[in-house]
């Protein structure tokens, strides 16, 4: 048996993972949460883990009820991220690796989301969706490497949720993304939004300007004579289902064209945006026309965890990668198919 400790980092989540050969001993996760109006600075997010840290691998161990000696090797997020907290997360990694005199790896962000999305729902070789706040993209395996087939060429996703949820400064408790969806439940009214797929790629930018507009008239008409005080604003729950409607529309469409290209009959949705009911409905019909079998998990998993670093450093460690101490560093842009796949993954290769 091989037990690995993951430590993940890269954005405003702090987590810490233990997993014994697949199954999950300690999921501890910390959330830094910003005022409703502002999203998370580098400078301050690091110094938040810095502050968890160490009490949540404290609860890892309890929970898990694993001792120091049995862990076999230490894997921390090397990347992509914000460098500030990557590099905090680093630090600690490589002074718990050193303390206790275990191997060290690190261990790629996304491909932690996507093993960690396997494991969990099963799922055999799927044409993976891979969005969060940082990250959009279709990956699908070929050839010992997860290869992207389309992503944004501008904003991530969830970031793009996560910037309109400033503009109209809902909460960020439990996260930006989350807020938006249960208003976008309440509305009933589509206004139309740039609808950005060039072939297999996305655009994000162009919707948010124009929803920033549509939510923020005076700004959008300061230049205008005419008094704008008396226009009547849509509200923010028919603006949170449009825009939804919209982005989600074009993700299930580059997820199906690259379904199509890799004939494929699985899909699997991973990361922090993941987790939205209505995304995962919409993908869910396509996958129904298709004949096709969706796959997602829920906000234990889709959202950054310890337990996907520690699960993807798993399915490292046990297949022979090894990282020598002076590459156990960070990179803030560390791509999806840079990572050589050493571990078996289902393909009709």
């Amino acid at each position: 048996m091989v037990i690995t400790l993951g430590f993940e980092g890269s954005a405003n989540k702090i987590g810490v993972g233990i997993i014994r050969d697949g199954k999950v001993l300690a999921n501890v996760r910390k959330t830094y949460v910003t005022p409703p109006g502002f999203g998370f600075l580098p400078k301050e997010t690091a110094e938040h883990h810095r502050e968890k840290i160490l009490g949540i691998l404290k609860e890892a161990l309890e929970v898990s009820k694993v001792e120091i000696k049995d862990i076999d090797v230490i894997c921390y997020t090397k990347g992509p991220g914000m460098a500030p907290p990557l590099l905090t997360v680093a630090i600690a990694a490589r002074t718990i690796a050193q303390v206790w005199n275990k191997p060290i790896l690190g261990v790629n962000h996304c491909i932690g989301h996507i093993e960690m999305g396997r494991l969990i729902t099963k799922a055999k070789n799927p044409t993976v969706l891979y969005v969060s706040g940082g990250n959009t993209q279709v990956i699908a395996y070929s050839n010992r490497k997860y290869r992207i087939f389309g992503e944004t060429i501008d904003i991530a996703v969830g970031n793009c949720l996560d910037r309109f949820a400033r503009i109209i400064k809902i909460s960020n408790d439990p996260s930006p993304g989350y807020n938006i969806e249960q208003l976008a439940k309440k509305g009933t009214k589509y206004y139309p939004l740039p609808y950005s797929v060039k072939g297999m790629d996305i655009s994000f930018s162009g919707i948010l300007s124009e929803i920033e507009k549509k939510a923020l008239p005076h700004k959008a008409n300061k230049n205008r004579k005419k008094k704008v005080e008396d226009e009547e604003l849509p509200s923010h729950e028919d603006l949170c289902f449009s825009l939804q409607e919209t982005i989600f529309a074009m993700l299930v469409e580059i997820t199906e064209r690259a379904m199509a290209h890799c004939g494929s009959h699985e899909v699997l949705i991973v990361g922090g945006v993941g987790c939205n009911e209505r995304l995962q409905e919409m993908m869910g019909i396509m996958c129904k026309e298709r004949n096709a079998k969706l796959f997602a998990t829920d906000e234990r998993f889709c959202i950054d965890n310890g337990i996907m670093i520690a699960h993807a450093g798993w399915e490292m460690f046990t297949t022979g990668t090894r990282m020598k101490w002076d590459e156990a560093t960070i990179t803030q842009r560390y791509r999806t198919d840079d990572v050589e796949v050493t571990w078996d993954v289902a393909s009709d290769e």
